[in-house]
């Protein structure tokens, strides 16, 4: 399906009737908020640093809007815009940056599209042992298992986003759904052994 969404009535290439810096740009836009947010959460573990995170983003993409055309995946191009910036926040707080080397994971989801990633995260079918086990992982794994299975980015898109190559992407996201599987089965043995003890207790 189309990625972008709402913008059917233009020809690929073709810019937003408004140049892409007013009301067509913004509304398309803003349709994306909850899904940087929800990353923007996951990024920097703080709902302040989040929403500055998200502003930033937003603003970035409203000054660069002229550049964005029809044909290009608008949620792709905002989630780059995103990362280059917590890229940056980091580096400026003296932080070290992500490490964009290490292997990344893809969790096993099927998202609604009438949902946000929060409420995603706590339907029952991502329960919260599946969330732990994903908060678990190392930041580059979570960050790649997010953009895959819950905003649902293509191999390509995410490659883009985190500026690696798409051969790292896709073995990065086969070693991650294996570590999230392991870390998963893990903590459901441990509760499994608790609730044994706890009845022979």
């Amino acid at each position: 399906g189309e990625r972008a969404g709402g913008d059917a009535g233009r020809s690929a290439g073709e810019p937003f009737a408004d140049g892409g810096a007013g009301e067509d740009f913004a509304v398309e836009a803003l349709s994306h908020l909850d899904s940087l947010f929800g990353t923007a959460v996951r990024l920097t573990r703080r709902g302040p640093d989040a929403e500055d995170l998200v502003q930033d983003t937003y603003l970035k993409a409203f000054r660069s809007a002229a550049q964005f055309r029809r044909g290009t995946n608008l949620k792709a191009w905002l989630f780059t815009i995103l990362y280059n910036t917590f890229r940056n926040m980091r580096r400026d707080h003296g932080r070290s940056p992500i490490d964009v080397d290490s292997e990344v994971v893809e969790a096993a989801a099927s998202p609604a599209r009438d949902l946000s990633p929060e409420q995603i995260l706590t339907r029952a079918t991502l329960d919260v042992d599946l969330q732990a086990a994903l908060e678990g992982l190392p930041d580059a794994f979570r960050q790649a298992v997010w953009l895959r299975d819950v905003e649902e980015l293509a191999y390509a898109e995410i490659a883009s986003v985190l500026d690696v190559p798409i051969g790292t992407v896709m073995s990065r996201i086969s070693r991650g759904r294996r570590l999230l599987y392991d870390g998963l089965a893990a903590r459901r043995t441990g509760q499994a052994t608790r609730a044994v003890d706890e009845i022979k207790g």
